[in-house]
């Protein structure tokens, strides 16, 4: 069963079987204005729970993106240029990262 859970600094967590998918809210999104970077962590990375897991810059701010849960990277989003709504994107087609749970 696919959950779908948000946390209050606007980060999702898509969770299927044992992995949640991160991402950034619309909302949150939309307050960013556009997006020109993204820096993802790196496949074996494990993040704890509220550490930081990526960074996204916009033309209006640079902000971070904690992972709402501790786990390991396994696996994380080609975001291509140019960047225009990826959260909405790549909860379609890809991922931001996944921490396996459990960890």
């Amino acid at each position: 069963m696919t959950k779908m859970l948000y946390t209050k600094d606007h980060e999702y967590l898509i969770v299927d079987g044992g992995v949640g998918a991160v991402g950034v809210t619309d909302f949150a999104q939309s307050q960013l204005g556009d997006v020109v970077f993204v820096e993802l962590p790196q496949l074996g990375a494990a993040p704890k729970k509220g550490e930081q897991a990526a960074v996204v810059e916009s033309v209006k701010a640079a902000s971070e993106v904690y992972s709402p849960v501790s786990g390991e990277v396994v696996e994380v989003n080609g975001i291509s240029k140019p960047i225009r709504r990826w959260s909405t994107r790549t909860r379609r087609q890809g991922l931001v990262l996944q921490d396996q749970a459990g960890r």
